[in-house]
């Protein structure tokens, strides 16, 4: 046991309180003088009680759970969404929670870490050799649509493209062959052409087949200016991010966060608050913060000779780069505004959960490295 400890990466456990202390203070700021002021104190102890399933995550055998536990945590994953489906919590017209009455705990934030896992085991029988069309890649695109369309019928498409991120992502070091991948492209390809032609060319058609929230959306995302209604959080996203400049308006003096001008400013919306606050400056240390982690992740995929540990660990910066992106990005107008955490920095137990357990996983690669 204390072998294993010693072996645990220090940098990734450092990375991971200074994300405890940016998010904790962030979320203050963003709280304070409001109904939820308070809750940063909750963050603190959240991200202290979930360092224990991390470490131990970490010291446990991660192999032992892909080999023999991936498909049951996916079975009970798949349960749970269609759980929800039927009793889940409806807030502000999403179906994504079950009450636990301390928490609303989120299943399709853990269904990333099972699809990954189960993916994980199923390319660790390939040892390495080419994907093959209808023995691997259908029924893998399988298990990660079934929960791709539960998901997205919550509705929530930003945790939908993060399981399309992961797929990609794990395909990819699982050696797809080009013949696969330019075919799969070609077809999202003509997949989105279609859809933009359809929205330019028939739109009475295409607000149909959409729902009306992901209607206003689009159009929101299209031309931010066309209805001040629902382009609102957007725009002032965008507009609190410009007032920060290089150095930020300082800690609690952002006057478009203090304002109340930026819906869920604790939560999805924490990067309007660094944006705001902290300027680029701030913002760029966030981002070196994350890189710092996705290098330190990438150097232990790269050090392992076991392929089940480098597929899980793709899988897993696979998720992160998608969110990071995607939360950054609906906030400064790069992509339509969905409901996508930030990772670490975020306030929400069932993703912090998640994220700890897939660093778990990591360091758990790391220590169980067979020795040369």
């Amino acid at each position: 046991m204390l072998n294993k400890i010693k072996r645990i990466d220090v940098p990734i456990l450092m990375i991971l309180l200074v994300f405890m202390g940016m998010s904790t203070a962030v979320i203050y700021s963003a709280t304070q003088g409001t109904s939820f002021a308070g809750i940063h104190i909750n963050n603190i102890v959240t991200f202290a009680v979930l360092f224990v399933p991390l470490i131990l995550v970490a010291l446990f055998d991660y192999r032992i759970i892909v080999q023999h536990l991936s498909y049951i945590l996916y079975g009970v994953g798949i349960l749970l969404l269609l759980f929800v489906v039927f009793k889940g919590m409806n807030i502000n017209g999403s179906q994504r929670w079950i009450d636990l009455k301390v928490m609303a705990f989120q299943p399709s934030e853990l269904m990333k870490l099972f699809i990954i896992l189960v993916l994980s085991k199923w390319l660790k029988t390939r040892n390495g050799h080419s994907l093959r069309l209808t023995n691997d890649l259908l029924p893998l695109g399988a298990l990660v649509a079934v929960p791709f369309f539960i998901v997205l019928q919550q509705p929530d498409l930003g945790t939908s493209i993060v399981f399309l991120a992961i797929f990609i992502g794990m395909m990819w070091i699982g050696n797809i062959e080009w013949k696969h991948l330019i075919a799969g492209l070609s077809a999202v390809a003509v997949v989105v052409a279609s859809v933009t032609a359809l929205y330019f060319y028939n739109f009475a058609l295409f607000s149909k087949i959409v729902k009306p929230h992901q209607l206003h959306r689009i159009q929101t995302f299209l031309d931010p200016t066309l209805d001040a209604n629902n382009s609102w959080h957007v725009l002032n996203s965008i507009k609190a991010i410009s007032f920060g400049q290089l150095m930020g308006e300082g800690f609690r003096h952002g006057r478009m966060v203090q304002g109340g001008f930026i819906p869920y400013d604790y939560a999805d919306s924490i990067f309007v608050v660094i944006g705001e606050e902290f300027g680029f400056l701030g913002a760029s240390a966030l981002f070196m913060l994350y890189f710092i982690l996705i290098y330190r992740m990438i150097r232990i995929a790269v050090d392992t000779r076991d392929d089940e540990g480098k597929y899980l660990i793709v899988g897993v910066i696979s998720m992160f780069t998608l969110q990071i992106f995607e939360n950054v990005a609906m906030h400064t107008g790069l992509m339509p505004l969905t409901g996508i955490a930030l990772p670490f920095v975020s306030y929400g137990g069932s993703s912090l959960l998640t994220n700890m357990l897939a660093i778990g996983f990591v360091l758990s690669v790391k220590i169980h490295e067979e020795p040369l």
